[in-house]
């Protein structure tokens, strides 16, 4: 499955500009993530590599399923006040089977893809929204952190879910994180939400602790 998106990707990047590409491609990770969800499989995790998961999807779930059903009843009224002219009314039938498809594969890309911590990088996700890779040599300290609002600043990513983050990590030098419609930008914070940030946070400050000691900061708690 992940091998037939790659292709199609493949071919809409000499079809399409930049910001509609992003948008299809996030569209085709929200419709796969969905099957993957029916499936139980998790996106990213490799057999045998030593990668753990860490699930961000809990925080959002009562929201997505709530948005869900305000849908499914929108949809139901729709149907009863087009029931007499069926062109409009199928129309709006798919519409509305199509956007019930799309919240709920919404909520499984946050379940089906979890931040993955394997031997040398720390992956962390915000759905199929988001996705950085974070060489484990990069991070500098992470630190449980609780906030509800977060201003936009300079070198700074925030990944909240259901607008909360639970940790904090500092870069001992910058990634590049690619935004949604494709801006690329340098950042040295990053903010994320995870289900279980302590079971996060000490398995991330145990596979810091076993890397070399090449002159790299210590990981502490700030």
């Amino acid at each position: 499955m992940n091998r037939l998106m790659n292709r199609l990707m493949n071919r809409l990047t000499t079809l399409l500009p930049t910001p509609a590409r992003r948008l299809v491609g996030h569209e085709l990770r929200v419709l796969v993530s969905l099957a993957m969800w029916v499936t139980r499989r998790r996106h990213g995790m490799r057999d045998g590599a030593g990668d753990l998961a860490f699930g961000h999807a809990r925080g959002q779930a009562a929201i997505m399923y709530g948005l869900t059903f305000v849908c499914v009843v929108e949809a139901f009224g729709m149907a009863v006040l087009l029931r007499n002219w069926p062109t409009a009314h199928a129309v709006m039938l798919v519409i509305d089977i199509y956007s019930v498809t799309l919240m709920l594969g919404i909520h499984a890309a946050s379940v089906t893809r979890p931040h993955v911590l394997s031997p040398d990088a720390l992956r962390v996700r915000q759905g199929a929204h988001h996705d950085l890779r974070i060489p484990l040599a990069r991070i500098a300290a992470v630190r449980a952190e609780r906030l509800f609002t977060h201003e936009p600043a300079d070198g700074v990513l925030d990944l909240p879910v259901a607008s909360t983050t639970s940790l904090t990590l500092e870069l001992a030098g910058p990634v590049t994180a690619v935004g949604f419609l494709g801006k690329r930008r340098e950042v040295t914070t990053v903010r994320l939400h995870a289900d279980e940030p302590d079971q996060l946070i000490a398995a991330l400050r145990e596979r810091l602790a076993a890397l070399p000691d090449l002159g790299r900061p210590h990981a502490g708690a700030n």
